[in-house]
């Protein structure tokens, strides 16, 4: 069996006796989904599963948000960097709302990350190194 934690993020490959009893006592703290139950060892490529989908919908929103906690900074301490408000931090991050290049140069500074790490569209594919320039 191949089951899926969502929130903290966690996969599991389960062989043996007794699977079943162990994904319905894990379910009762965590929210499971099982990728396969196919007992032949056979398993299913990620790219066809609704969790890869999800995140592949929101690509960049899910790199902004990753680069903001790995910056270990919260929603509110991102936007006061930036001048912006919570919720339009927030909105980046679920893609609820596209951001300019301009946006993206100021993520990108704020964040120390490189810009195409948070820049949507086809010019996402610089890859030369961020340089700082004092701010």
């Amino acid at each position: 069996m191949l089951a899926l934690v969502k929130k903290p993020h966690i996969e599991i490959a389960l062989h043996g006796e007794r699977v079943q009893e162990l994904v319905d006592w894990i379910r009762k703290k965590y929210d499971v989904t099982v990728l396969s139950e196919d007992t032949q060892d056979q398993f299913v490529p990620i790219e066809s599963t609704e969790y890869w989908k999800q995140m592949e919908k929101n690509r960049i929103g899910n790199l902004l948000a990753g680069a903001r906690l790995k910056a270990g900074l919260t929603q509110v301490q991102l936007a006061q960097k930036l001048g912006i408000r919570q919720n339009m931090v927030s909105d980046f991050e679920h893609g609820r709302r596209t951001y300019s290049d301009a946006m993206a140069r100021r993520l990108s500074r704020a964040l120390n990350v490189r810009e195409e790490h948070v820049k949507y569209g086809s010019d996402a594919t610089d890859s030369s190194p961020r340089v700082s320039d004092g701010e």
